[in-house]
């Protein structure tokens, strides 16, 4: 009886300390429906993806390289998390392992301002973290729950998790992004080649092949006329090198395409409520931590969408070259 009786005590003292201006369910989707459609839809989108011209060309193909080993690392906190080792699993989960984009820190930046109410410094377009850790102890919105936190230190590594949590939703960009450009390479090796190619791998040969007809049919002695016609019979196989050169190259061709790929992305996903959901997400993480609780860490599922495109271009290289 004294524990039917004491989780509700509980639970009334943990709503108590949510800031007296949290909005309610009703007000809160509107605002994030707004936020969503005043960012990721055109215009808004076309001015976050501004940011992307730079150095994120060439963080995003370090971030796919990093992704795989991302979505190992969080299903390795998932299982400490169910093998009661929540220790591990938060220190697993508190690593950084993707490069923070210029994109992403608009997208944080906007968050914090936009539905947190935080006031970052001004005349700074993309914060670092330590400033936006700042900003969030400073907030009035969460001055009385970081009191509550009891030292400075306490306080302090809150801020840091909120920071780290919402990194973790604006990581999940990167996946969609990754996904996105994972269905345009679809598109075009059905369009082009008439194959299945959900990635580089898959599609490299058909590529390599089209540079090694063409190079074959200039080098041929009687002209390119009947060199399209003597190749056309007896076709020409690329080269081992000229394939994995291929693969390569479209690898980080496709890596820089994912750095603008939220352009036709974000759209989509204000319209499908994806956005929304995403953020109702971010909000229950947030609303956890606030209560002290953190019983409800910001998973990112959308890591393992483009996993599969990988899996499945795997498969098909490793089948086209048992056949061959």
């Amino acid at each position: 009886m004294r524990l039917l009786t004491a989780e509700p005590a509980r639970h009334r003292a943990r709503q108590s300390q949510r800031p007296a201006d949290q909005p309610d369910r009703a007000a809160r989707r509107a605002r994030v429906d707004a936020f969503a459609r005043r960012h990721f839809t055109w215009p808004g989108t076309l001015h976050l993806h501004g940011a992307a011209f730079g150095w994120d060309i060439l963080r995003a193909p370090v971030n796919v390289m990093l992704s795989p080993v991302l979505v190992l690392v969080r299903s390795v906190a998932w299982m400490c998390r169910k093998l009661r080792m929540p220790r591990v699993a938060e220190r697993l989960l508190a690593l950084r392992l993707l490069l923070r984009t210029a994109v992403s820190a608009r997208v944080e930046a906007a968050i914090l301002t936009d539905l947190l109410d935080v006031s970052l410094a001004p005349g700074r377009a993309i914060p670092d973290r330590a400033s936006m850790a700042r900003a969030i102890l400073a907030a009035p919105r969460f001055r009385e729950m970081m009191r509550s936190r009891g030292t400075v230190a306490a306080a302090e590594a809150t801020a840091e998790r909120i920071i780290g949590a919402v990194g973790d939703y604006t990581a999940t960009r990167s996946s969609i992004a990754e996904f996105t450009t994972g269905l345009v390479t679809l598109a075009i090796g059905a369009i082009v080649f008439q194959a299945l190619t959900p990635g580089m791998m898959s599609m490299a040969p058909g590529v390599a092949e089209a540079v090694s007809h063409g190079n074959a049919v200039a080098d041929f002695p009687l002209g390119r006329g009947l060199g399209g016609v003597w190749y056309g019979v007896f076709p020409v196989g690329p080269s081992p090198g000229l394939v994995a050169a291929t693969v390569a190259v479209l690898m980080l061709v496709g890596s820089v395409v994912a750095a603008f790929a939220g352009v036709l992305a974000d759209p989509v996903q204000v319209r499908l409520g994806i956005h929304r959901r995403r953020l109702e997400r971010l909000f229950a993480t947030l609303d956890a931590e606030m209560d002290g609780t953190r019983a409800t860490p910001f998973a990112a599922q959308e890591h393992l969408l483009p996993r599969t495109f990988d899996l499945w271009d795997v498969a098909l290289s490793l089948l086209r070259a048992f056949r061959g």
